[in-house]
């Protein structure tokens, strides 16, 4: 038998009252009360931790973490290049310092530091001394090829799609190097395979080693649950392995993709691997969909327009099909992670979701859309009456990062952009994440542009009437996360009977004086079923 007492704290139960000490066994919550209880409780024999006066937390659940694949640490970041200057320098310093590099492998391009938003491989070659070049976007929605790496996939006239995305082509045919719909198709079992073969960044073993440094940084900043949305049936050994070797310190969430690329029969094979699939740390469940893209390219599917652009983007569904994909869902019980960005998209997912009730019947389904980044007011309320959960990433929001957003989906639409504090009081239950490596994976800075709207600095806030307070900010990001995933029975929350998963922050958020406090707090310690996984 394991005891622990935590005492001292500033304890947030997020089940509505505050607390000084908590009390452990064997793993899970037995008593939260006064540090005098507590300590009764524990009678001298239990480990005893002093939180100093600082807040205690239940730990942190981000609902959406590509910790399998995002953000590659030995690839070049171009992350805050607002140029393509800029970017070229990034590019050649890295080749002198390494000459013999077989690729060049780059992330984090912003769309506003192109030319027109639109890379095209003539704008990279100067840059690269005739290698290879492959770049993600920061969403991790297109890349960017030089014409040497076009030639290595051999992308050439004609040519509709890669096994990892749609290339875009000129005018005269000729493919430009600029390649969307990765987020679909790169993550897909078919065309990760075929990026393993090819890049190394992508080999397993280099996939590993991404997977088990984003795993200790989780465990870093208080994440005691992670929820990877994006996954074939065979990565999931990845999270196997973690868990054997002690990497994997936090509890995982694993979706499995879907797509209209899948084949035939493919929903049957998840459903068998959903409901064999037995871990005492990992679960697997939820279906990842995508009805739409990303509004940066204009790919996103909009009710109307772009303001810059004379298209309305596209879906990746018509929505017949992708109502006749949530019914099949819906009919063998397996939830949903839509991909929602752009209005039109959010309204066919919303659409959908109802006509799998009608034809299916009530249920606690809970799917939900993520992103939810331009709204139509007529859908606010639709969430809360379908009980659809808006996940949603605030830091996605910041002024520093949507400019070019802002532009492509000019003024009249900006009311309702990542409408947190609309779809709160309407009655949604919001779950919040990163959406690591988009943005960062620390909790405070999503928390703090949930209260600011503004950039890292304070500066630029914009629509500042979808801001909320710093108490419903902590709890979308631990019980209303663990009502989206279906834990809300034995996590998020502080009481008896729940997991013992906590954080320990360095200071009590009951005494901060500005949002910009949030930024400069950090965790003490992360705890996961007792036992302290991370300590600073």
């Amino acid at each position: 038998m394991t005891q622990t007492t935590l005492v001292n704290g500033a304890v947030r139960t997020m089940a509505g009252t505050k607390a000084e000490a908590v009390a452990i066994e064997d793993g899970a919550i037995v008593l939260v009360g006064t540090n005098a209880e507590v300590l009764e409780w524990g009678q001298g024999s239990a480990e005893v931790i002093d939180a100093g006066g600082a807040s205690v937390l239940p730990g942190f659940i981000d609902a959406h973490n590509h910790v399998r694949l995002g953000g590659d640490s030995a690839a070049i970041q171009l992350f805050g290049a607002t140029s393509l200057e800029e970017i070229h320098a990034i590019i050649s310093a890295y080749l002198d310092e390494h000459p013999d590099v077989e690729w060049i492998e780059a992330e984090g391009w912003n769309y506003a530091a192109v030319p027109g938003g639109r890379p095209t491989a003539s704008m990279l070659d100067p840059a690269t001394r005739g290698k290879p070049a492959w770049i993600f976007s920061y969403d991790v929605h297109t890349v960017w090829l030089n014409t040497e790496g076009m030639r290595r996939w051999g992308l050439g006239r004609g040519m509709t799609e890669l096994p990892f995305g749609r290339p875009e082509f000129d005018e005269t045919g000729e493919p430009t190097g600029w390649v969307h719909d990765f987020a679909t198709m790169g993550i897909h079992p078919r065309g990760q395979a075929a990026l393993e073969a090819v890049l190394p960044g992508y080999a397993l073993d280099a996939q590993y080693e991404q997977l088990v440094s984003n795993l200790s940084m989780a465990a870093r900043f208080g994440l005691t649950t992670v929820v990877e949305p994006q996954n074939g049936m065979a990565d999931i050994a990845l999270f196997e392995r973690a868990h054997r070797e002690g990497e994997l310190r936090s509890r995982l969430v694993a979706a499995l993709i879907h797509t209209p690329e899948s084949e035939p029969g493919s929903l049957d094979e998840i459903d068998a691997f959903i409901r064999d699939y037995r871990h005492d740390r990992i679960s697997v469940g939820p279906i990842k969909l995508y009805i739409d893209d990303v509004i940066e390219p204009h790919t996103a599917a909009m009710l109307e327009p772009y303001a810059n652009h004379p298209g309305r983007g596209s879906l990746f569904w018509s929505p017949p099909d992708f109502a006749d994909v949530l019914s099949d869902l819906d009919r063998r019980g397996l939830q949903a992670f839509i991909h929602a960005t752009g209005d039109r998209g959010i309204r066919v997912a919303l659409d959908a979701i109802e006509t799998s009730a009608a034809r299916v019947g009530p249920g606690d389904r809970r799917h939900q859309i993520v992103h939810v980044e331009c709204l139509h007011a007529d859908d606010i309320g639709r969430f809360a009456s379908l009980g659809v959960v808006p996940c949603i990433q605030p830091r996605h929001c910041a002024p520093d990062i949507v400019t070019e957003w802002r532009e492509n989906v000019g003024p009249a639409r900006e009311r309702y952009a990542w409408a947190m504090r609309s779809l709160m009081d309407s009655g949604a239950r919001v779950a919040f994440s990163s959406d690591y490596n988009v943005a960062e994976m620390d909790p405070m800075v999503g928390l703090f542009t949930a209260l600011t709207r503004s950039d890292l600095s304070g500066r630029d806030a914009w629509n500042t009437k979808e801001t909320i307070t710093l108490d419903e900010a902590l709890a979308a990001y631990t019980e209303g996360s663990a009502w989206a995933n279906f834990l809300d029975n034995r996590r998020g929350r502080l009481q008896p009977g729940f997991q013992a998963d906590l954080v320990v922050l360095d200071r009590n958020l009951d005494d901060l004086g500005d949002p910009g406090e949030l930024l400069a707090t950090s965790v003490a310690r992360t705890i996961v079923a007792g036992e302290v996984v991370y300590e600073a």
